[in-house]
């Protein structure tokens, strides 16, 4: 299975949830994180990891071609044992690595899609913010589940209605999650049609074990499941673990769809329409003096 991490504005945290979901996803997996974020990687930076192996040498030993298991021979471990490609921090050395590992717009991916096929592994990749024209939007649009990451705010709302019903288009099962404070997951829902999967708890201290930095809590083989934010990761990875893989290339619905939902709770609200487009592309989240949970000047949690 590949999964895709990523966001369509700001930074609300891909990296580090993309290597909390890899961390707990569900044994006997085998599961693997790859940085694919074309502004360039931070695993190397907060673990101190060697430059190589890596997204560089993958790229280099794919261009030459491989087996499936070429992917794990460019891996290197984060504490706790997880095998992760890392990739260099220069944003220019990396958009040339992503490039040359999806040179066919159509069957490409080669060495990573290889690697996610076959049986009783997860590749999950790190894209990061994906723009317009980013080397990381081939590999989203052919992975089997997109994850998208949006904090709750709205100023990060207003430009998902014009483009989720192209993110829906991605995967066969693309869904949606809250990061951090904001409007609730049901006030988003009635501006956007789609209900998030859930919302990415606040947790300092779990994000912080995940980025490599001391705290009071370790790694080791259960520090992330003692997390807030490690519990969280294993909820979604469990509900996505049951997702079907469809085998690539996958064809793209006729029509727009928005997202959808690989299990039950998350789906298009009954009853919610979700209404044509304003010309600018941009549907206002709620006014706060027409939202209760708002009216004295906080937001809804």
């Amino acid at each position: 299975m590949l999964v895709s991490v990523l966001s369509l504005k700001g930074s609300p945290g891909a990296t580090t949830f993309a290597v909390a979901l890899t961390a707990r996803w569900p044994a006997p997996t085998r599961a693997l994180v790859v940085e694919a974020d074309p502004s360039g990687g931070d695993l190397g930076l907060r673990f101190s990891l060697p430059s190589t192996p890596g997204l560089v040498s993958l790229a280099a030993a794919a261009r030459r071609g491989g087996d499936a298991d070429l992917v794990w021979r460019h891996t290197q471990e984060l504490p706790g044992g997880l095998p992760v490609i890392a990739a260099p921090p220069d944003a220019e050395q990396t958009r040339a690595a992503l490039s040359a590992l999806v040179p066919d717009p159509v069957t490409g991916l080669g060495a990573v899609r290889a690697a996610a096929n076959q049986p009783g592994t997860v590749v999950v990749l790190d894209c990061g913010r994906v723009d317009p024209g980013s080397p990381a939007l081939p590999i989203a649009r052919f992975s089997d589940v997109v994850v998208l990451l949006s904090r709750a705010h709205a100023d990060d709302l207003a430009h998902l209605p014009r483009r989720l019903p192209a993110v829906g288009r991605w995967s066969p099962n693309p869904v949606l999650l809250l990061v951090g404070e904001g409007y609730r997951s049901t006030e988003v829902a009635r501006e956007l049609g789609v209900l998030p999967l859930g919302r990415v708890p606040h947790d300092p201290n779990g994000a912080a074990v995940l980025c490599g930095r001391p705290n009071k809590l370790r790694w080791g083989r259960s520090g992330p499941s003692h997390s807030a934010l490690g519990r969280f990761a294993h909820e979604v990875a469990t509900q996505l673990a049951t997702c079907e893989r469809s085998v690539p290339p996958f064809p793209l619905p006729a029509e727009p769809t928005g997202l959808r939902a690989p299990v039950t709770t998350m789906h298009t609200v009954p009853g919610v329409p979700i209404g044509p487009i304003p010309p600018n592309g941009v549907r206002p989240a709620p006014r706060p003096d027409n939202n209760p949970h708002q009216q004295r000047g906080g937001q809804a949690s």
